[in-house]
């Protein structure tokens, strides 16, 4: 029997592992299993380069529970070691075996498959266990097992054993503080979290618990659109099928597999973020992939696997290693290209799409310059009223002609709702103008975004004021009322609106625009919605009273009709209706003043 001291820097590294080696402590498990995967993959390479000659038989990875015995046993059929390896690989803690494999077999067979970091990772154990056993036999012929013990001091003992087949048996004597792992369906789910997709079968209470072969890790091209579909059943049990998907299959400068779907999000921003799973070589790492994968693409769902992202990821990391960097824009190139092709291939489709695509793309060109320049060209604006799909540049040619003000510049007129503006766009078509629907919650920081990018290009909403001034911001049409008139009307509604933030102004429009049209400046009312959604420094901004600007149509017919009216009390209360009623269509209209204007439409009524 050999003892000995666990040759480390400090002793006091056991306590460092036991708590601070991982923030979740469920974690040992796959630390175990991924161990137990690389001795599985490393016998297969042995084989395939005419080193191992035995029969490999089965390979499966056995997770074992006796409640009984408080013990948790993960067994495999690799490689095993002979003592001199565990003295060299357990012993000297942090040396990776897995390292100097992959070093020395690089490239032949599964070799490159190695996972993990033997050394710590095997340590992880100690997080949950009094005391562990290992009970190994090499494939070497006539090796002698050895069984290796540790009670989580620095003191171990290594001594042989009979073991009648090759491989590794660990044996994790759970301890007090972590009888929680001694549950079945704690373990379960432990399992199916972090080996669902293991490249070797892994079996618990004699239930194969993964998926050897997830689509991910098969060449597009043997992949139908079911079997993508399938797996993203798999991810996904209950979710809506998704829109489409983008498969990943790089290998230089990086590694990089993986499959992105998109799933369907629309203006209520339904969203699902953290649905994307990293792994590295098949073993699940984190779902928190943030500084991998674009802030714009975090509402897409799906896998992505790398096996130059280390197991131990830390923020710092990834945020400082190049290879994140590549990925990272890699998949930004990706993402633009699928889009460009199926803009390009199939419009109608793209189209049909666009009301839940809508929201990746925006967020990507206001995020990221590079998907900027390629998505300029597939990015549409829908038109309100006819349906109709423009890029900038079909609306550019749509509307220049109408559209282009005094500076030169293109102006893009758009509804944030629909419904309620339809008055608005109403008036705005009537002059031939054509308004795009920009209803999505990142709409008011695209547009400020894209007047800065797009040359010479302006947005204004339908409601920022009357239809004439929208363009060129002058009126053309005269006013019929005689000067008295126009004072006693300025008079009239003076005297209803004398509100600070309510400014009232006479124009002669046509006689089939609305009487009264109340409009709130494109700028201040664009600060206010900014800040009202949390995206403005100027928060303040959001409560502070609207800009309004009443416009009279001082050649609406009804004001010839009000001005002959020798009531002057009825000439009030018609003049404070027509008001109301444009404060109304604006939704500026509420609580008491919204009451009295019932009661006095009523009383109207009953006038007549």
């Amino acid at each position: 029997m050999q003892k000995g001291a666990i040759r480390v820097q400090t002793e006091n590294i056991f306590p460092i592992i036991k708590k601070f080696l991982y923030s979740d402590h469920d974690i040992f498990l796959r630390e175990l299993v991924s161990n137990a995967v690389d001795a599985t993959q490393k016998l297969k390479t042995l084989a395939s380069v005419g080193e191992f000659k035995g029969d490999i038989g089965s390979t499966d990875i056995t997770v074992a529970l006796d409640v009984e015995k408080k013990t948790i046993t993960i067994s495999d059929r690799g490689v095993g070691m002979t003592a001199e390896e565990v003295d060299k690989y357990i012993n000297q803690v942090a040396f990776s075996g897995a390292e100097e494999f992959v070093k020395k077999y690089k490239g032949q067979g599964d070799g490159a498959n190695i996972i993990g970091h033997f050394g710590l990772g095997f340590y992880s154990s100690f997080m949950v266990s009094s005391q562990v056993e290992i009970i190994t036999k090499s494939w070497k012929p006539d090796a002698q097992a050895v069984r290796w013990e540790c009670d989580g001091s620095p003191e171990y003992q290594l001594e042989e054993t009979e073991k009648t087949e090759r491989g590794t048996d660990i044996v994790l004597h759970i301890n007090e503080e972590s009888e929680e792992f001694l549950d079945e369906h704690r373990i379960r789910t432990i399992l199916e979290k972090f080996c669902r997709f293991l490249p070797v079968p892994i079996k618990f209470q004699d239930t194969q618990i993964n998926n050897t072969t997830p689509a991910w890790v098969k060449k597009p091209s043997e992949l139908t659109a079911d079997d993508y579909q399938n797996f993203y059943k798999e991810l996904y049990p209950f979710a809506e099928p998704p829109l489409f998907w983008i498969h990943l299959n790089v290998d230089y400068p990086f590694n990089l597999t993986g499959i992105l779907y998109f799933p369907k999000i629309t203006k209520s921003y339904e969203i699902q973020k953290d649905k994307i799973s990293l792994y590295s070589n098949q073993v699940f790492v984190t779902d928190e992939v943030k500084n991998i994968v674009p802030e714009f693409l975090m509402l897409l769902h799906g896998v992505i696997d790398s096996p130059d992202i280390p197991l131990n990821v830390s923020r710092s990391y990834l945020q400082g290693d190049p290879n994140v960097k590549k990925i990272n824009a890699h998949i930004t190139k990706k993402v633009a290209d699928k889009l460009d092709e199926m803009f390009r291939t199939d419009r109608k489709s793209f189209e049909e799409k666009w009301e839940h695509i809508a929201l990746f793309v925006k967020y990507g060109m206001m995020t990221e310059d590079k998907f900027l320049d390629k998505a300029s060209k597939f990015h549409l604006l829908e038109d309100v009223t006819g349906g109709a799909f423009y890029t900038l540049e079909e609306y550019r040619t749509a509307t220049a002609a109408l559209q282009t003000n005094k500076e030169n510049k293109l102006v893009i007129l758009y509804a944030t709702n629909p419904v309620q503006q339809d008055s608005y766009v109403s008036a705005a078509a009537a002059k031939g103008f054509k308004v795009v629907k920009l209803d999505t919650m990142v709409d008011a920081g695209f547009i400020n975004h894209m007047e800065q990018k797009w040359e010479n290009v302006q947005f204004t909403r339908v409601d920022a004021d009357i239809p004439d001034n929208l363009i060129d911001h002058e009126a053309t049409a005269v006013s019929v009322l005689s000067e008295e008139q126009e004072g006693k009307l300025k008079e009239l509604f003076g005297q209803q609106l004398a509100l600070p933030y309510i400014k009232v102004e006479l124009k002669g429009l046509g006689a089939q625009d609305q009487p009264v049209i109340v409009t709130r400046g494109e700028l201040m009312r664009r600060m206010k919605d900014m800040a009202a959604m949390g995206g403005s420094a100027a928060s303040w901004y959001a409560g502070m009273p609207d800009e309004i600007t009443m416009t009279v149509n001082a050649n609406h017919p009804i004001y010839q009709n009000i001005l002959q009216e020798g009531n002057g009390e009825l000439q009030e209360k018609q003049v404070r209706n027509l008001a109301d009623l444009a404060l109304l269509s604006q939704n500026l209209l509420t609580g008491a003043d919204l009451t009295a204007f019932v009661q006095r439409s009523v009383e109207l009524m009953g006038n007549k």
